[in-house]
């Protein structure tokens, strides 16, 4: 699911301040701590390669983000796939791999346990 910052309903707009809220954007339950993640991407990065040997060949792991700048696609499971561009919200959920389009950087939400293991199991894949 990915959400453009216009889209985002406004709930508070004062002189000086503008609070937008999406509400229902991902559930939670379930998951305990959660990480916060700064990824960048070079142009043309897709890490599906890397996630074989994962459950399903995926990053099974629900993400919640921000786009900084660049463009990025969410290839699900299924066949779809969603962009999401600079300034969108998005929220990738467990059955997922990444590919940016151009370069791109990331602030991501993730539960720190089970994105954990899908980030050892990369650095195993690249031999770190």
């Amino acid at each position: 699911m990915r959400i453009a910052k216009e889209d985002i309903p406004v709930q508070l707009d004062v002189p000086g301040a503008t609070a937008r809220q999406q509400r229902d954007f991902g559930d939670v339950t379930g998951y305990k701590t959660m990480g916060a993640e700064y990824f960048s991407f070079g142009a043309g990065t897709d890490i599906s390669e890397l996630l074989h040997g994962l459950k399903g060949d995926n990053c099974q792991c629900p993400h919640w983000g921000y786009v900084v700048n660049g463009a990025i696609s969410a290839l699900y499971t299924d066949g779809a796939e969603e962009t999401s561009k600079a300034g969108d919200l998005f929220y990738w959920p467990p059955g997922c791999s990444v590919r940016a389009e151009e370069v791109t950087d990331i602030v991501m939400f993730s539960p720190q346990h089970e994105h954990g293991v899908v980030i050892d199991h990369i650095k195993q894949k690249l031999g770190n």
